[in-house]
């Protein structure tokens, strides 16, 4: 089976539809499939739920979606740098679920493994909490989180060979792999397509099993916050 597409567009399509939920991989603008969201920007899609551990910044990653008023919800962990993100959030214009960023990671770690849900600590006592599942072991208090499973998995992967095993470049590996895992269908955009049995096994963090489609393309790759140190004087 080929899972390689010529473009982005191409490799969404027959996906994507109104009201599905995406599980995006990135934190910040580390790692984020900017392709496959300029894609779904491109599309049309409407009402998507957005499982990511934010939104991007304005006008870039998942931002220009919520510019284009396509996401109706997001479950993440921090509204952070994007001011539209934000003024949505508090205009009641977007709804947002709140999860720590440990426990949305599982969630998607979860979804991806057939887990339904878990019990956790985190987010006992606050607002967090409200309306789930509480249940004591060993004399401490946990809340139950659900496991998430998307309609769509959208990842940025720095490698991948032909049948999908997937390398990640440090710290852009972030979100990538559970969000991978818990999609029905799985999208990947890469910087580069290598040849099949060229990966060493034990380099590989996501075995193509997760993978159904992979495209290559040119990446922009913003840097979110600049911060250079001051040229000290002569």
């Amino acid at each position: 089976m080929n899972k390689v597409y010529g473009s982005a567009k191409e490799a969404l399509d027959g996906l994507l539809f109104d009201g599905m939920l995406i599980a995006a991989g990135g934190f910040g603008l580390c790692g984020i499939p900017e392709l496959l969201i300029a894609a779904i920007r491109e599309a049309g899609t409407k009402n998507l739920t957005v499982a990511s551990n934010n939104a991007g910044v304005d006008g870039f990653g998942l931002g220009v979606l919520l510019e284009t008023r396509q996401v109706k919800k997001m479950i993440s962990s921090y509204v952070g740098e994007n001011a539209e993100f934000m003024r949505q959030y508090l205009s009641g214009e977007l709804e947002l679920e709140f999860n720590p960023q440990g426990t949305l990671a599982e969630r998607m770690r979860a979804g991806g493994a057939g887990i339904p849900g878990f019990y956790t600590a985190t987010g006992v006592g606050t607002v967090i909490a409200e309306g789930k599942e509480h249940h004591d072991f060993d004399g401490k208090t946990y809340i139950l989180e659900r496991g998430i499973v998307a309609d769509l998995a959208i990842v940025k992967a720095w490698k991948a060979d032909p049948s999908g095993n997937l390398v990640f470049r440090k710290t852009a590996r972030n979100f990538n792999v559970p969000a991978a895992t818990c999609g029905r269908a799985c999208v990947v955009e890469v910087e580069e397509i290598v040849p099949l049995g060229s990966l060493d096994p034990d380099t590989i963090h996501l075995p193509g099993i997760y993978v159904h489609r992979i495209v290559k393309g040119p990446h922009e790759k913003r840097i979110e916050q600049r911060t250079v140190r001051k040229r000290e004087a002569v």
